[in-house]
C-alpha cells in the first residue's frame, strides 16, 4: 500500500497531466495544420471565430473562403460574388466576418449564420484593399498598396461603413494592426521593408515613427498579442518575427515554407498562431506564450 504522501504526489502529477496538456508543448515550433495544396496560391486571411475555427481565403479555388477546424479539417464556407477575391479577414464584436476584396475595391461583410454577403464599404480610389485591422470599438483599418508604383494608402472604415483616407503617400502598405489599447496603428511597407507606428485618435493618425527596418526580405501580415508584441510574417524568408512594442526582435519562428502571407491567433486559449503559407498552400500552426488580442476580445479576457 502506498503512503499518503506518495499517493498525493502521484495524483498531483496525474491531475497536472490531465488539466494542463498544453503546458508541455514546445513554444514557437511550427507544424502543418492542413495538407499541402488544399488552398490556392492566393491563400490569405486568416482569422478565427469565437469557437476557434480558422477562416482563410481561396480554399481549393479562387474566390472562395474556407473554414478549417482546430483539428485541420477544411471545407468551403462561401464563394464570393461576381469577380470579388478576398485577402485579409477580420471579425467584429458581433461575430460578422469582414473581408478585403482587392478586385472589387470593397470591404465585404458576411453574416455567419445566413452566409449573406454584402458590400460594407467601397471607394473607387482604393488601389486594392489588402489587409485589415480592427480596433476595440470595431473601427476598421485597411492597407492599400499599389504594387506597380511601389506606393500605398491607408483607410479607416467606421462601424457604419463610412470610409476616410488616412494616408496616401506611403510605400507599399501591407500588414496592418492596432495595439491592444487601441492607441497605436502599426503599418508595414513590404518593398521598402519598414514597419511604422502611428498615434491613433478619432481625428486620424499622427506622430509617425519607424518601429523597425529590415535589410532583406519582404513583409506581409501582422498581428498583436495581448502584451502588445507584434508578430510579422517575413515573406520570402519563411519566418514570423516577434517584435516587442519598442521594435526589439524577441523571437523568429521558421514556418516551414518560404512565403508566409498572414497570421492570426486562436486555439483553446488564444495561444495558437495560425499562418497562411503560400509555397505549400497550407496553414501551419505554432504555440506562443501570450494570447492574441483579437481572441481576448472575443472571449472578453482582460488585456
Amino acid at each position: 500500500m502506498m503512503s499518503h504522501r506518495r499517493s498525493s504526489g502521484l495524483w498531483t502529477c496525474l491531475l497536472l497531466s490531465v488539466v494542463s496538456p498544453l503546458a508541455a508543448e514546445e513554444l514557437f515550433q511550427a507544424k502543418p495544420l492542413t495538407k499541402a495544396g488544399q488552398f490556392t496560391e492566393g491563400i490569405e486571411g486568416p482569422a478565427c471565430d469565437a469557437a476557434g475555427n480558422i477562416y482563410a481565403v481561396n480554399f481549393a479555388k479562387q474566390q472562395t473562403i474556407g473554414v478549417v477546424t482546430r483539428a485541420g479539417q477544411g471545407r468551403q464556407f462561401v464563394t464570393l460574388p461576381g469577380k470579388s477575391v478576398g485577402n485579409g479577414i477580420r471579425f467584429d464584436r458581433q461575430g460578422r466576418m469582414l473581408v478585403a476584396d482587392y478586385v472589387g475595391h470593397n470591404v465585404l461583410r458576411i453574416d455567419m449564420k445566413t452566409r449573406k454577403i454584402e458590400v460594407f464599404a467601397h471607394r473607387a480610389e482604393m488601389n486594392q484593399p489588402n489587409d485589415l485591422a480592427i480596433g476595440p470599438d470595431d473601427t476598421l483599418y485597411a492597407s492599400d498598396p499599389n504594387w506597380g508604383e511601389g506606393t500605398g494608402q491607408l483607410w479607416r472604415i467606421s462601424s457604419d461603413g463610412r470610409v476616410t483616407r488616412l494616408a496616401k503617400a506611403m510605400g507599399t502598405t501591407n500588414g496592418i494592426e492596432v495595439s491592444p489599447d487601441g492607441k497605436r496603428l502599426y503599418v508595414n511597407e513590404s518593398v521598402q521593408r519598414n514597419i511604422w507606428s502611428f498615434d491613433l485618435t478619432a481625428e486620424g493618425i499622427f506622430n509617425k515613427q519607424l518601429l523597425k527596418r529590415f535589410s532583406d526580405h519582404g513583409f506581409d501580415g501582422m498581428r498583436c498579442d495581448v502584451k502588445g508584441n507584434l508578430y510579422v510574417t517575413r515573406y520570402g524568408k519563411g519566418t514570423v518575427v516577434k517584435l516587442s512594442p519598442e521594435g526589439k526582435i524577441l523571437q523568429e519562428i521558421d514556418v516551414l515554407g518560404a512565403k508566409p502571407s498572414n497570421i492570426c491567433f486562436g486555439g483553446p486559449d488564444g495561444k495558437t498562431a495560425y499562418v497562411t503559407e503560400v509555397e505549400h498552400q497550407r496553414l501551419v500552426q505554432f504555440r506562443v506564450d501570450h494570447p492574441g488580442v483579437s481572441w481576448a476580445r472575443f472571449q472578453r479576457v482582460p488585456q
